[in-house]
């Protein structure tokens, strides 16, 4: 799904933003406004992925007997 939107967000920023013909006009959202929109669904995505986004690791100073608490 990223990689569709990402190729939506290039394609409609290479194009115009508005057009207009015989039968009528079509005005896309803004740049903007679809990077906004990809901001959040990947913040959706993020939040429903297991674990914090935090990884906790014991680190022991060189010179300790192996880092035993």
């Amino acid at each position: 799904m990223s990689e569709d939107l990402d190729n939506t967000i290039r394609e409609n920023a290479a194009g115009p933003r508005k057009a207009s013909g015989d039968s009528g006009s079509v005005e896309q959202h803004s740049l903007q406004e679809q990077i906004a929109a990809d901001k959040y669904l990947e913040s959706k995505k993020a939040s429903r992925s297991k674990g914090l986004g935090v990884k906790l690791v014991r680190l022991s100073p060189p010179g300790t007997a192996g880092g035993t608490v």
